[in-house]
């Protein structure tokens, strides 16, 4: 929904650190990791209950997320980075939820577990399209720069964090908050499979080459 209006600024103001990044020898896939593994902090803070901290290391997580392509553009786009990127993106939100399940498990445990079904349904639909996407040339013109076929829907990258700052701020909300977000993801994971099935259904020759 938001992520194609937010693009352009983000881009821009992720530039200016980005040139200073680029200056001092740091690549894109070190700012990928790095912002991983600061990320993967918030798993133990909410445990603990330190929301407040563990929001501080997601938002962290998110800005390398968007840096680390800010670099790139800036150096060298590769497939490899793009690789990397979309797997720790995907093992990083899958923890954060885990991370609630064990800050209250009688309480957020069951609404944990639909949320990291729903990151699954999310994930794969997203994933399996461009793997096929990709072998038979399917071009994706809003997200030219993309190392994998990016399909949109109604919860894409800024909803998801709106989604992780709302857990953080009213934690004592998170089941309610986690159903949902999950309602909103399956919207996005069944109309993604829908689009994706009907655009690999047409042949080859036909294909209109985007969704």
């Amino acid at each position: 929904m938001f992520d194609p209006k937010i693009l352009p600024v983000t881009r821009k103001v992720l530039d200016i650190p980005a040139r200073l990044l680029v200056r001092a020898g740091i690549s894109a896939d070190q700012v990928t990791v790095a912002g991983f593994f600061i990320g993967l902090l918030a798993v133990p803070l909410l445990a603990f209950h330190y929301y407040e901290l563990a929001l501080v290391a997601i938002l962290v997580n998110r800005v390398s997320d968007g840096l680390d392509g800010a670099v790139a553009r800036r150096t060298q786009l590769t497939d490899a980075g793009g690789y990397i990127d979309i797997v720790l993106d995907f093992i990083f939100y899958s923890a954060v939820v885990f991370g609630f399940l064990l800050a209250v498990p009688e309480q957020n445990a069951i609404a944990a577990g639909v949320m990291l079904v729903t990151f699954m349904g999310t994930g794969a639909t997203f994933l399996a399209f461009a793997s096929v996407a990709g072998k038979r040339g399917i071009e994706n013109p809003d997200y030219p720069n993309k190392s994998l076929h990016y399909m949109g829907g109604l919860t894409e990258g800024f909803e998801t964090i709106m989604a992780f700052v709302a857990f953080c701020l009213w934690p004592q909300h998170f089941s309610v908050l986690a159903y949902v977000f999950a309602t909103a993801c399956w919207v996005t994971a069944i109309t993604r499979i829908v689009a994706g099935y009907r655009t690999l259904k047409q042949p080859v020759a036909a294909e209109e080459h985007n969704v």
